[in-house]
């Protein structure tokens, strides 16, 4: 017979995959499971590795298939320190970590539960009697089934195990949609490049340059007449900024004075007596 108090202390107090005591950061998997990220982290760098028991992480592919929890730290918990010559007494019910809306600890007595949304931490009871749509601690907004079960039963890793392939499924299909809608978005503005005249100049010797939009016999006039009344705007606009810059010098014409402007010099000349 294995004694609960062992179990419970084996699923709560440490890692899943490791069997070390858990400490932060503490990370989540899709079906309720505990544990300590740098080891998820190590068996993610290096799969082929011997472990006692692999089998706890084979749905785990990536680090995005754990969630990092949230937890509050109980203020009754001394930690390991205190026993550490195991000459007192240890309450094995004792719980690092506590429910923030009742107090609950998460010893394994109660339900606990965490917001795949966003990692928060939480007893069943403080998500039952205290109904609400955002996160009592950290204000985010969640839905029902964003609920996960820690350390759950066969029955309720069931249901989580299909929830998670449903979630997976779900994130797949929507990676494919934003694909094609970004392929159908991206095909019209490359037909409407590929449309548009393209103006290639051929000079050769005793050739004169012609371009391909003139070459072609099917070339359009509103082309043609833009095109003239684009080259007389840009002559126009070259002869008025040499005007303008030639304005400046005192041999232009614009700088020079007319006779009228020219005034008479007077020259006084004083004799004292």
């Amino acid at each position: 017979m294995v004694d609960k108090n062992a179990e419970l202390a084996a699923k709560w107090k440490y890692c899943a995959l490791s069997q070390e005591r858990l400490r932060r950061p503490i990370v989540a998997c899709g079906l309720g499971r505990l544990y300590n990220k740098d080891a998820i982290i190590e068996y993610l760098l290096d799969k082929t590795a011997e472990r006692p028991n692999v089998e706890v992480v084979e749905h785990i592919r990536n680090i995005k298939d754990v969630k990092e929890l949230n937890l509050t730290d109980n203020p009754a918990w001394e930690g390991e320190s205190r026993n550490a010559k195991g000459d007192c007494y240890e309450d094995m019910h004792r719980a690092m970590f506590i429910c923030p809306v009742v107090g609950l600890e998460m010893n394994g007595k109660h339900k606990f539960c965490y917001l795949h949304t966003c990692g928060c931490v939480f007893s069943d009871r403080a998500l039952r009697e205290v109904k609400t749509e955002i996160c009592h601690k950290c204000g985010d907004p969640f839905r029902e089934g964003d609920a996960v079960v820690l350390n759950g039963s066969k029955e309720e890793q069931e249901k989580l195990r299909k929830a998670m392939e449903e979630r997976r499924i779900l994130a797949k299909t929507g990676k494919k949609s934003k694909k094609n809608k970004t392929e159908t978005v991206s095909k019209p503005l490359e037909s409407e490049v590929s449309l548009e005249p393209k103006s290639v100049a051929v000079c050769g010797e005793g050739s004169h340059g012609v371009s391909s939009s003139d070459s072609a016999p099917g070339a359009s006039k509103t082309s043609k007449y833009t095109a003239a009344t684009g080259s007389k705007r840009s002559i126009q606009d070259m002869e008025e900024k040499s005007e303008t810059y030639k304005s400046l010098f005192t041999s232009h014409s614009s700088a020079k004075r007319t006779k009228n402007q020219l005034s008479n010099w007077v020259t006084h000349t004083p004799y004292h007596f």
